[in-house]
C-alpha cells in the first residue's frame, strides 16, 4: 500500500501494516503518535527523529523503531519511506525508546515487498509468511550510534536543544556551567546524571549527528568540518572514522 493514511488502515486486524509514502524534502510531521508500534525505514534520503528524551539521526541503510503510543516528530531529507505498523501484542522489540537499527539487504527486500501486500492479507499464506519474517528481522536489527539523549532538567535541556540545532565541537563545559549558575564540577556531574553521558562525549555525538544531516544535504565534508569549528577536515574526519568505522566522504552514498 502506497501513501495511504494509516487512521484509515489502523483497525484492520492484522498484526502488521505496511505502508509506503513519498515525502518532499525538508517535510516536518509534528509530534504526533500511533497506537501502533512502528518500523519507519528511509528507502531514500535521511531522517531526523526527536522525542522529549532523545534525538536520533537515521542514514541510508537504517530504519528507526518507534514503540507504541511513542509522541515523536520526523523531518525528512528527500525521503521515501516503508514503514511497518505493529500491533502492541505482537512488538519484537521491547524498549521504550526510539531506536535506530541497521536494514540487512534481507531486511530491506522484505520492507519494499511487504508494501504490495494489500491490507487484509491472508494471515496462513505467503503474505503472512513474508511479515512474520519481517518480524524476526526486526527483532534481530543491530542497534546504531545515532542518538544524543535529552535530559528532564529544563534549564539544562534547553541548552541542549539549542546545542542540536548549532553544535560547536569546542564549546566548553565552563561556558555551560557559568550559564547554569554552577561549578564546572558541579555541572559534570549534573550533566552525566541528567543524560547517563559525560558532557564531552554527548557533544561529540552530537555533533556527530549534525555532520550526518549536513552531509546528506550535499554540504562537502570541508564545510562540515569547519561548520562544526573542528580545527581541520582531517580532525573531522578522524572522529568519524572512529565513530562509525567510515569516511565522511563514504558514508552517504550518492
Amino acid at each position: 500500500m502506497r501513501n495511504v493514511p494509516l487512521s484509515e488502515l489502523d483497525a484492520t486486524p492484522r498484526p502488521v501494516l505496511a505502508i509506503g509514502t513519498d515525502y518532499a524534502p525538508g517535510t516536518l510531521l509534528e509530534t504526533h503518535s500511533h497506537r501502533r508500534a512502528q518500523f519507519l525505514y528511509g528507502a531514500t534520503g535521511l531522517m531526523e527523529v526527536g522525542t522529549h528524551d532523545g534525538a536520533w539521526v537515521v542514514p541510508p541503510h537504517s530504519g528507526v523503531w518507534i514503540p507504541a503510543n511513542k509522541p515523536h516528530r520526523v523531518r525528512m531529507v528527500g525521503v521515501s519511506t516503508r514503514s511497518l505498523y505493529i500491533e502492541p501484542a505482537e512488538v519484537p522489540r521491547t524498549g521504550t525508546q526510539c531506536e535506530v537499527l541497521k536494514v540487512s539487504p534481507l531486511l530491506r527486500h522484505l520492507l519494499m515487498e511487504a508494501i504490495d501486500v494489500p491490507a487484509v492479507y491472508d494471515r496462513r499464506g505467503r503474505d503472512g509468511a513474508l511479515m512474520a519474517l519481517l518480524l524476526h528481522e526486526v527483532a534481530r536489527a543491530e542497534t546504531q550510534p545515532f542518538f544524543a539523549p535529552l535530559p528532564r532538567d529544563p534549564r539544562l535541556v534547553a541548552l541542549c536543544t539549542a546545542f542540536l540545532y548549532q553544535p560547536r565541537v569546542h564549546d566548553s563545559p565552563r561556558d555551560w556551567a557559568s550559564k547554569l549558575y554552577q561549578s564546572e564540577r558541579t555541572f559534570s556531574r549534573f550533566f552525566r546524571a541528567e543524560t547517563g553521558m559525560a558532557f564531552g562525549d554527548w557533544r561529540q555525538q552530537a555533533c556527530l549527528l549534525a555532520a550526518l544531516t549536513r552531509l546528506a544535504g550535499g554540504q562537502s565534508v570541508t564545510a562540515v568540518a569547519l561548520e562544526l569549528g573542528y580545527d581541520s577536515p582531517s580532525a573531522f574526519s578522524t572522529m568519524f572514522r572512529k565513530r562509525l568505522g567510515r569516511p565522511p566522504s563514504e558514508f552517504i552514498e550518492p
